[in-house]
């Protein structure tokens, strides 16, 4: 989705602090029982939505220390590996001259739905675009902590079983950005944008293209540049 904001900055917590919000009443916009399930129970008796995407993206926004800058040049990338889910996405954004986002509004200069290059099975390379989210019990893990890799894979092979795929295999971390911290409804997110590689059915593959890495992809966290 291409767009433009109404406001020259916006505070670091309205980052990613809408995008949960953005998502459902999109959803909610065409099919207000599938947004409402969705939110409630998850997907396929499993509490994970398959949702992704990113926060506001601005090319050429100037830095300002304290705050993120905007430009007439922005977009924001949304998907769901489940077709029931990506064609009421669509339409939602089919209907939309504006996205509210927090205190922010968002011209919808046009849209395009991206269907991606195909892949075939075995070794790929995906990079985040966002910082990707990781959990261990109460802990937010970063590339290179003690259990990342571990639970990054649980996190994959859950997905995978939501969608009926086969689990990848062989995940390694090939290049991890900068500690990334956010605060998303009062509590914090902390990551990293990453590069992994894995080997990988061609399916689960295309359907992290349009959920993303790790934890919080609802909230536009982990999205696959």
């Amino acid at each position: 989705m291409d767009i433009e904001a109404d406001v020259p900055s916006m505070s670091w917590e309205h980052v990613h602090g809408p995008a949960r919000a953005v998502m459902y009443e999109l959803l909610g916009s065409q099919d207000a029982a599938l947004a409402q399930s969705l939110h409630d129970d998850g997907w396929n008796g499993q509490p994970l939505k398959p949702l992704g995407l990113t926060a506001p993206q601005f090319r050429g926004a100037p830095k300002k220390r304290g705050v993120y800058t905007t430009s007439p040049d922005g977009s924001v990338w949304l998907g769901s590996p489940v077709p029931q889910i990506a064609a009421v996405l669509v339409a939602a954004l089919a209907s939309r001259t504006e996205i509210v986002w927090g205190p922010a509004r968002l011209k919808v200069r046009g849209f395009t739905v991206d269907v991606g290059v195909p892949v075939q099975d075995g070794p790929v390379e995906l990079e985040t675009a966002t910082p990707a989210v990781v959990k261990h019990e109460s802990r937010y893990l970063l590339p290179g902590d003690t259990h990342y890799l571990a639970r990054l894979q649980h996190n994959l092979a859950h997905k995978a079983d939501i969608l009926g795929l086969p689990a990848p295999s062989g995940l390694r971390v090939l290049e991890a950005g900068p500690r990334r911290r956010f605060t998303v409804r009062g509590a914090p997110r902390i990551g990293a944008q990453v590069r992994v590689g894995l080997e990988a059915d061609a399916r689960f593959v295309e359907a992290l293209r349009s959920w993303g890495l790790g934890l919080d992809t609802v909230q536009g966290f982990g999205w696959i540049r």
